[in-house]
């Protein structure tokens, strides 16, 4: 029998170690740069890919890329189609020459691509482009959001409640960072005209810190802003937020507006959030793909763009509304500037402002003074 138990042993090692190789991922998500618990991007999109998979008891898993290049990606995403994945959730424009790629080489594989179309576009050494095309094929579903309304309604609502120094930080100055900044300077100048403010009542300090990760140099910088004066900042910066609430934190009376999901848990400095409703979306769009008679079928349609806006409830506050601290912004103050952008009563322009023109003069301000920090 003691001849026995090694042999024993053995075999229960290798069934053990057949029974991990055996495992499969039905759906996949590639995270983006940061991570999945950065109570941002990334975590939202995985909060609807966990919520779908538990439900429907799909096995679900993410995967994280060495780095941010197309490269790591593609070989990422081989990864988790070689794993068992037959749909991949990717998170970020970032993505999209990756899909470019993978949509053709997987195409009984589905792709849902989040702020992104695919496309193989080069630029040259000024960022102009020179080259490429976009092609969406049938087995990629391409979310956008409407930031630029999102963006609106934090700006909107923060110069309702009282304040008129503030601050935007954005990450990389990609389309959609670039669209809710855009959105809060417009939200900022039309609640300003509501107002019947004096021309350049409410300053806007506004820089890309070129990152998503917390550093110590963001804290430094947003501690710098708080100390001259700015009142709330708006970081659309994934987990480079949390430099920003700390920063909010170590003097009083300051305050954050998060972004992509509710992050009001992460500080009490958190007054509000420019919402993206990703989990919704993700495990809506989930829907479709495994239900053919699915109620949100005429929403997602594979092959194609689609924007998610404030008509269909793609974007807004948090819903149990926020925590302003001047209480002059209320609950019914939201319902009615929000009505007004879901029935198109309020045009936000999602236009990106060319390097050359200040924001005074592209979106016509009079009440809001900008002042670009490089």
């Amino acid at each position: 029998m003691k001849r026995l138990l090694p042999l024993i042993a053995l075999i229960f090692a290798v069934l053990v170690c057949f029974g991990c190789r055996a495992q499969k991922y039905e759906i996949a998500m590639i995270t983006d740069v940061g991570t999945i618990d950065d109570k941002s991007f990334n975590q939202g999109t995985w909060e609807g890919v966990k919520k779908f998979g538990q439900e429907r008891n799909i096995s679900h898993k993410y995967y994280k890329p060495q780095s941010k290049s197309t490269e790591d990606y593609i070989k990422t995403i081989d990864l988790a189609i070689k794993g068992g994945a037959k749909v991949v959730v990717t998170p970020g424009y970032l993505f999209e020459p990756a899909i470019y790629v993978v949509q053709d080489k997987y195409p009984d594989v589905k792709f849902i691509l989040i702020d992104g179309a695919p496309n193989n576009f080069t630029y040259d050494e000024s960022g102009n482009l020179i080259g490429g095309e976009e092609r969406i094929e049938d087995n990629v579903y391409s979310l956008f959001y409407a930031e630029e309304q999102s963006g609106f309604l934090a700006g909107y609502a923060v110069v309702k409640d009282g304040f008129r120094n503030l601050g935007f930080m954005g990450g990389m100055a990609g389309p959609a960072v670039v669209r809710f900044g855009h959105g809060f300077v417009q939200g900022a100048e039309y609640a300003a005209r509501e107002l019947g403010l004096d021309n350049d009542a409410i300053s806007i300090k506004y820089h890309y810190i070129g990152k998503f990760e917390p550093t110590p140099e963001t804290q430094t910088m947003a501690a710098s802003w708080y100390a001259g004066g700015v009142d709330v900042i708006f970081v659309a910066a994934g987990g480079a937020g949390s430099s920003v609430m700390k920063a909010a934190e170590a003097t009083e009376n300051k305050y954050v507006i998060g972004v992509d999901v509710d992050q009001s848990a992460e500080s009490d400095t958190v007054i509000t959030s420019a919402v993206k409703m990703l989990a919704t979306s993700v495990y809506q769009c989930l829907d479709v793909i495994y239900n053919d008679n699915s109620e949100y079928k005429n929403i997602y349609k594979a092959g194609q763009k689609m924007t998610l806006d404030a008509s269909i409830d793609g974007v807004g506050l948090p819903s149990d509304f926020s925590r302003f601290p001047n209480k002059r912004f209320t609950k019914q103050d939201y319902d009615a500037i929000f009505a007004k952008l879901k029935n198109r009563e309020v045009t936000v322009s999602k236009n990106l402002k060319p390097d050359n023109v200040t924001f005074e003069e592209f979106f016509n301000l009079d009440k809001v003074q900008v002042t670009v920090i490089s």
